[in-house]
């Protein structure tokens, strides 16, 4: 298993990177690092750049300009050299599909000269499928072969690509409890999601990426006390102009109410006290922060980035 040494470098810089096919710019200047035993998440729709920015920082596609630096080395230049430290979970696997699950998981053991392994197979839930060639497992059982591979080396750095795409429930969370143990460890982890529950379990720090650029950076909390507050329900009956004052803005999409407020306790406060004077239910009533679901619709409508 590889030694896994703490820094005072972070495990992977990305200094504003710029990658371009001809004139469309897929990646303008985007900028974070990650530290050693740190889990980032990198968030955005279909066509932000977030896969562009990987494959850069695994030494598949080489940049524009800016620099892409992992464990302090130019991946393109040095993938050969961060091959043994630097773990992918792709969204395509290369596995031969005539080798057992079992016999997939000693060549790679053996390759890598590392001690046998096999409690790994029944950590993701395949060891009854031990013996099963990797052909007739399933997409989503090959996902959790590849990362059965990846844990397997003690990487210093794992770029996981979407690795819970195709589990069911419980093969989720035990991929994240495996993911946390590799922070835990000390290994930095760079996440890529479209499960934003996952992002908001898992991620120490979460970069939201729109049409090739960083447009919210930090924890989950800092990202969503940015926006206003939500309260929500079904309001029985419901009459718009008998509302109380409310400091928040209100809308009524097919009779559900919502409040976009930054006073989230007063206004809350207020609805109930007047629900409770005018005898109104307050159907399927919610209340809190703003969601990464939420941001990522308010994202969605915002107008592109000036250039």
């Amino acid at each position: 298993m590889n030694a896994i040494t703490h820094e005072p470098r972070p495990a992977v810089e990305v200094r504003d990177l710029t990658s371009r096919y001809g004139a469309f710019t897929a990646v303008d200047r985007v900028s974070f690092t990650v530290g050693h035993g740190e889990l980032f998440a990198l968030l955005g729709t279909n066509g932000a750049g977030k896969t562009t920015t990987i494959e850069t920082a695994i030494g598949l596609r080489r940049n524009t300009s800016g620099t892409v630096r992992v464990l302090g080395r130019d991946p393109w230049k040095h993938r050969r050299e961060l091959a043994g430290t630097v773990a992918v979970i792709g969204q395509e696997t290369g596995f031969a599909d005539d080798l057992t699950a079992a016999e997939t998981l000693k060549l790679w053991t053996d390759l890598h000269r590392l001690p046998p392994q096999r409690d790994l197979l029944e950590r993701v839930d395949l060891a009854h499928r031990a013996a099963v060639g990797v052909g007739a497992l399933s997409g989503g059982e090959r996902r959790r072969l590849d990362l059965a591979l990846a844990v397997a080396t003690g990487p210093t750095v794992l770029f996981a690509d979407e690795p819970t795409t195709g589990l069911d429930p419980a093969s989720r969370r035990r991929t994240w409890g495996l993911l946390r143990e590799l922070t835990e460890r000390g290994t930095a982890v760079v996440l890529t999601t479209h499960y934003l529950d996952e992002a908001a379990e898992l991620a120490d720090h979460v970069a939201i990426m729109d049409r090739g650029r960083i447009a919210r950076f930090g924890t989950v909390a800092e990202i969503t006390a940015s926006y206003e507050a939500r309260i929500s329900m079904r309001p029985n009956p419901f009459d718009p102009l008998a509302l109380p004052a409310l400091t928040g803005r209100t809308s009524v999409d097919d009779g559900r109410l919502t409040v976009r407020t930054t006073e989230l306790q007063a206004d809350l406060h207020r609805l109930l006290d007047w629900a409770a004077h005018t005898n109104v239910e307050l159907a399927d009533l919610k209340a809190g922060p703003a969601t990464l679901d939420e941001i990522f619709a308010e994202l969605e409508t915002e107008p592109a980035h000036a250039a």
